[in-house]
């Protein structure tokens, strides 16, 4: 690290006020208090200069951005648990570490899938639209049915903390728990939640009704329902997703619910986020929203303490609790 007394921490997004505060305290910060996202030539200039470079998921820190980083960067703080918008390969042969903040979204980013489920199944956003609209005439029996949740099958995809936490609220709605991940988790946590493992994806889809996106961005894992696979769930199935949009062909999604040939979907990611095909923005049966998935206020305070922590270990010659990659110091 450098020889200055403070190192030159660059934030590239605003974060909560009690974060900035104390890292004001902590550190020579540089905020962004009116919350722009970066200019690329912003975010070049910022590399250059940092010692802690603290980006987030709009944040493309590529192969570019690490050329461009001065000799004093060496740690990347990243506020966010994916880091798929990093060049890890890149950062590593520059000798810049990257850190992480898992373990704090779990809880929040369960909650909104399951809050996705509920809506889509009973049609929620729908009728508030309804109401809102001043078109609504009153009750009738057959009007704005939906779909019971109590007796049908979840079929989670990616069963990690997130998936697993979806998995104790569902069962709590009377959702039989199925599940397809890469590896089969430990058997307490089966027997626990009474899950179904899957070691094909393929049938799994084929026999759930509801079908919760749970995985990392990975290059396994884009487009991992694609046309075929999205093919195969029944009409009456619903998919949700809150992890990253490009898991999910939204393209061929798009027309097969214009179509009807799957009934409903809640999405809180996008391919091209924050573009949305304009096919989905016309369509009834589906949930948008604008990536509020661990949108609250404690997840964002606890994300940001957890950078605190990682860039205050790092700068004090110790190695971060959160290495996605570990450099000599």
């Amino acid at each position: 690290m450098p020889d200055r007394k403070r190192p030159l921490v660059i934030v590239t997004r605003k974060l909560p006020d009690v974060i900035e505060t104390r890292m004001m305290e902590l550190f020579e910060t540089r905020l962004n208090l009116d919350d722009t996202p970066l200019t690329r030539e912003h975010l070049l200039d910022a590399a250059a200069q940092a010692d802690v470079l603290v980006p987030t998921v709009t944040d493309r820190i590529d192969a570019e951005v690490i050329a461009a980083a001065g000799p004093r960067l060496k740690l990347i703080a990243n506020f966010g648990n994916g880091v798929d918008h990093i060049d890890l390969k890149a950062a590593r042969e520059r000798g810049i570490s990257v850190t992480n903040t898992p373990g704090v979204l779990t809880e929040d980013t369960a909650d909104m899938t399951m809050a996705l489920i509920l809506a889509v199944a009973r049609r929620l956003t729908e009728g508030e639209r309804l109401v809102r609209s001043g078109r609504w005439t009153g009750w009738g029996p057959t009007n704005m049915l939906g779909s019971r949740l109590g007796g049908k099958r979840l079929g989670i995809v990616g069963m990690g903390r997130i998936g697993q936490a979806l998995a104790r609220r569902a069962r709590g709605f009377g959702l039989s728990i199925h599940y397809h991940n890469r590896r089969r988790v430990h058997p307490e946590i089966e027997a626990e939640l009474d899950a179904t493992y899957w070691e094909s994806l393929d049938q799994m889809l084929a026999r759930v009704d509801i079908v919760s996106i749970n995985c990392p961005r990975t290059p396994a894992t884009y487009h991992l329902l694609n046309a075929r696979r999205l093919k195969l769930l029944k009409p009456s199935a619903i998919v949700v997703n809150t992890s990253r949009g490009e898991a999910i062909d939204e393209g061929t999604l798009a027309g097969m619910l214009q179509r009807r040939e799957i009934a409903g979907a809640g999405l809180d990611v996008f391919e091209q986020e924050p573009d949305v095909d304009p096919k989905l923005l016309k369509l009834d049966n589906v949930v948008l929203l604008p990536h509020l998935g661990s949108a609250t206020y404690e997840s964002r305070v606890d994300m940001g303490e957890k950078v605190i922590v990682n860039v205050k270990t790092f700068v004090d010659g110790h190695p971060p609790p959160d290495r996605v990659i570990t450099t000599e110091f």
